[in-house]
């Protein structure tokens, strides 16, 4: 087993969204993708010096390339063979559009690919298609999802929660198995991009919903991880609490060593976000530059920018957030933070937890309900 990750020196996971260019118009997308690639994004030199500044993290340093769609990029293969020579473990979230065919997918794992993210966010064609934006993008995913098995490349689903997708995440998750992923990824709605159209489920609801996610992870073959819902972590250790009888759950100052971290890293503390055209972020969902590369290197503005040092300290962090007994192992998502108030240290909204004794002001809005420090509603 590989040493846990000291998140100050490096993080879990560096995405590079190599461009904002794709065909589908989805109601969520962070990047408000265009049709065509922007003039600016970084070149295919300056790509590749940014992995060499990667490699600088350490050995086999997790980089996801994202979009966009990457498969816009006709350097992708180019870099994923790079990256995979200069010791990166690099993955791709492509979007299910046509150019995801069986030759680009072989070419893809010849470079060296090492995971393919596939999104899935309705559970039939029409739902999530509908989502997309665009007809055909179920089946072509589909599609993805066996060539990219059929070619050795380990496969994950993400899927979106919000009040048009939560119904439907007890299919996604039978869709899930029968694929055959490695990973499921559940990101939690954070209101950017044309995500603002969007209805986020009430705090109550997201209570209710990682409650069964941490059943789910407990008895699916594929492995399970949140996305901007930290709290999640919270969920799992009162639920583990409340079984053994223990009462409302240890607090504890950081994850233990058979907590999965990649559960619920925060946007600059094990993760961060290179743009398409080089600025360093948190977070793809929180747009607040710390530097950019090349000119800045990526190692230097994550371990030592005041933004991204600041969000590494939990006391740092403002309102309920900050009088939780759990801001260690969870410190509520960053980015909501920031959307919702424009301070990346203020309180989560859509975490419902009531710390004991807390009297301060509430971040939800009306149609949220607390979730006392009983766990019960």
């Amino acid at each position: 087993m590989r040493p846990p990750v000291d998140t100050a020196e490096r993080p879990l996971v560096l995405i590079w969204e190599v461009t904002q260019a794709c065909e589908l118009t989805c109601d969520h997308c962070r990047a408000d993708a265009q049709p065509a690639r922007h003039p600016d994004e970084l070149s295919t030199a300056e790509g590749k010096e940014l992995l060499d500044q990667a490699a600088d993290f350490g050995d086999r340093q997790l980089v996801v390339l994202s979009g966009g769609d990457p498969m816009k990029r006709p350097d992708l293969v180019d870099l994923v063979d790079y990256g995979t020579d200069r010791g990166l473990t690099v993955s791709l979230t492509p979007s299910g559009t046509d150019e995801l065919d069986a030759g680009s997918i072989g070419a893809l794992a010849d470079a060296g690919l090492k995971r393919m993210a596939l999104s899935l966010d309705g559970a039939t064609p029409e739902r999530h298609d509908a989502f997309r934006g665009e007809a055909g993008s179920f089946e072509a995913t589909m599609r993805a999802a066996r060539q990219a098995q059929e070619a050795g490349i380990p496969l994950q689903i993400n899927t979106t929660v919000c009040a048009d997708t939560v119904e439907d995440l007890p299919a996604i998750r039978d869709a899930v198995a029968d694929l055959g992923a490695v990973l499921w990824s559940v990101f939690f709605l954070v209101p950017v991009g044309c995500g603002r159209v969007l209805d986020p489920v009430p705090p109550e609801r997201a209570e209710r919903v990682m409650e069964w996610l941490a059943e789910v992870a407990d008895e699916a073959p594929f492995g399970l991880k949140t996305t901007e819902a930290p709290h999640y972590r919270r969920v799992r250790r009162q639920a583990a609490a409340e079984s053994a009888g223990s009462g409302s759950g240890e607090a504890g100052d950081a994850p233990t060593s058979d907590e999965n971290r990649r559960a619920s890293v925060l946007a600059g503390d094990g993760f961060a976000f290179v743009s398409h055209t080089g600025e360093v972020y948190p977070s793809g969902f929180l747009p607040r530059s710390a530097g950019t590369v090349p000119n800045d290197h990526v190692a230097e503005v994550y371990r030592e920018s005041e933004l991204f040092t600041a969000l590494r300290d939990r006391d740092e962090l403002r309102g309920k957030c900050g009088a939780c007994p759990f801001r260690g192992v969870c410190g509520g998502s960053r980015s909501r933070a920031y959307a919702h108030t424009g301070d990346p240290l203020a309180s989560d909204p859509l975490c419902g937890f009531v710390p004991p004794n807390y009297d301060g002001a509430l971040p939800w809005d009306d149609a949220g309900e607390a979730v006392r420090a009983d766990g019960r509603p």
